[in-house]
C-alpha cells in the first residue's frame, strides 16, 4: 500500500494487506458500541438503557454490535494490529466503560502488554441531564505493545516531562507526567472547517500521543479514520500514515482537511 493515503476498505481488511513487523505506531479509535441496546428517552434525549449518562447513541451502523459480535470484531481487528506492529511499536486505543472492559480483556488474550491505562478527563464535559447518576467526565486511553519479553517501544520520556502542556492543568512542568491527562474536549475552528465526525477527538490529544511514542518518519496507522485526525496530526509532525474508512463521505471531509494549504500554520 501506498503511504500517505486513506483507503476505502474495512480495517481488517486493510490490515491483512499490510506486511509483518511494518507499523512504528497505531492509534485505534473504534466504535464504542454505543448505539446498542434499547433506547431509552430522557428529556429529549436517547441514551442507552443501562449505560446511560450523557452517551448519546451515535446512531450510526458501524457502532451497533450484539456483545459476542463486538467481542469477535475487537479480537479480529488487534489481532491484525499486533501482526504488523514493529517490535519497537506500540499502540493507543480509546474508549469508554461501554467496550474498554472487552479491549483490555482482548488484550490479555493475545498477550498485548498493557504499558499504561490514561484516564482523558474532560474539564468540559456535558452536564447529565437526568440527575440520576455522576457525569461522565472521561474516556479511557490504553497504551499497549506486542513484545513484553523485549519491551522496545518508543517513549520520548523527556517530551513527557518538559514538552508544552500548558492547555493540561494536571500537568507539571518538568515533572514526570502522570496517567490522569486534563483536556478539554472542543475542537478549534480549524479543526471543525470542513466538517465533523460524530466523535471526533482534538487535535491536541492525538498530537500528545505521536510524540510520546514515535519520532518523524515513523509509520502511523489509523485503523479507524472518521474525520482523518490522526493522519492530520501525523503530517502536522512529520510522520507518514496509512488510514482505512468504509465510509467515502468521511473520506472526503478528511482529505479536505489534508490538503488543506495552512494545515502546518494552525495552532
Amino acid at each position: 500500500m501506498e503511504i500517505n493515503k486513506i483507503y476505502n476498505i474495512d480495517c481488517i481488511k486493510g490490515m491483512q494487506s499490510l506486511n509483518s513487523n511494518s507499523v512504528d505506531l497505531i492509534i485505534a479509535d473504534p466504535p464504542y458500541n454505543l448505539s446498542f441496546g434499547n433506547s431509552i428517552h430522557c428529556e429529549g434525549n436517547s441514551l442507552i438503557a443501562g449505560m446511560g449518562g450523557k452517551w448519546d447513541k451515535v446512531k450510526q451502523d458501524w457502532d451497533a454490535f450484539t456483545l459476542d459480535e463486538y467481542f469477535s470484531f475487537t479480537k479480529a481487528w488487534l489481532s491484525e494490529a499486533k501482526r504488523i506492529l514493529k517490535e519497537t511499536g506500540s499502540m493507543w486505543i480509546f474508549g469508554t466503560y461501554h467496550n474498554i472492559g472487552i479491549i483490555n480483556f482482548v488484550c490479555q488474550l493475545l498477550e498485548l502488554e498493557i504499558i499504561n491505562e490514561v484516564i482523558w478527563y474532560k474539564p468540559n464535559s456535558f452536564p447529565n441531564l437526568a440527575g440520576r447518576r455522576l457525569t461522565a467526565s472521561h474516556e479511557t486511553i490504553l497504551w499497549v505493545h506486542s513484545s513484553p519479553k523485549k519491551r522496545k517501544y518508543t517513549f520520548n520520556y523527556e517530551f513527557s516531562k518538559n514538552g508544552n502542556f500548558e492547555y493540561d492543568n494536571l500537568k507539571v512542568k518538568d515533572k514526570q507526567m502522570r496517567t490522569v491527562w486534563s483536556i478539554p474536549n472542543n475542537k478549534q475552528k480549524w479543526e471543525l472547517k470542513y466538517g465533523k465526525h460524530p466523535t471526533q477527538k482534538p487535535v491536541r490529544i492525538i498530537d500528545r500521543l505521536l510524540q510520546l511514542s514515535s519520532n518523524e518518519n515513523d509509520l502511523i496507522l489509523s485503523p479507524f479514520c472518521g474525520s482523518g485526525t490522526e493522519c492530520v496530526s501525523a503530517k502536522r509532525n512529520n510522520r507518514n500514515y496509512i488510514s482505512f474508512e468504509i465510509n467515502q463521505d468521511y473520506i472526503n471531509l478528511a482529505n479536505k482537511r489534508l490538503n488543506d494549504k495552512d494545515l502546518n500554520k494552525y495552532e
